[in-house]
């Protein structure tokens, strides 16, 4: 008898280990569900500000000039085989006056351009972080050769990789 007492005791247990154990992972679920919840909340509530910090900032600084330069095709570098890049970018100046620099300079600007762009690899372009490198890559080249103003910005309008 004192047997039978035991087994239904230790069985008592059990379940009742079971229940705390279902218990508790219950709980951490709904606390990881509300922090979810929670945390996209203050992510949505902190991009509008975000979004009028850098508006803030535009307008402060404000938009320069721009000017287009269209159509380069390029070839660029790879093992296998002969790839090419279609690219158009747009240049934002810091000044009117740097317009006037930028295109009495266009065949120095579009051949930096060239040869900068050339001498990638169909690796290096065909991702975003090459892209972003490029562009920096293509500001500091262009501003080297400007002597009154400078290239605040690069704006990639057309980029086919093929």
């Amino acid at each position: 008898m004192a047997d039978d007492e035991k087994k239904e005791g230790s069985g008592g247990n059990r379940k009742m280990m079971l229940f705390v154990i279902i218990g508790v992972v219950v709980l951490v679920g709904a606390v990881g569900v509300a922090a979810y919840l929670l945390g996209s909340r203050s992510a949505q509530n902190a991009a509008p500000s975000e979004d009028a910090q850098v508006e803030e900032t535009a307008k402060a600084e404000g938009v320069g000039p721009m000017i287009d330069i269209t159509d380069f095709i390029i070839n660029i570098l790879d093992k296998n085989e002969t790839r090419y890049l279609k690219a158009a970018i747009t240049l934002e100046l810091d000044d009117e006056a740097t317009v006037a620099e930028v295109n009495e300079r266009m065949p120095q600007i579009r051949d930096s351009v060239l040869l900068l762009v050339g001498n990638k690899t169909f690796a290096e372009l065909n991702d975003l972080q090459g892209k972003l490198q490029l562009r920096a890559e293509i500001i500091v080249c262009l501003n080297k050769l400007l002597k009154k103003g400078k290239v605040k910005g690069i704006y990639f309008t057309e980029f086919v990789v093929q």
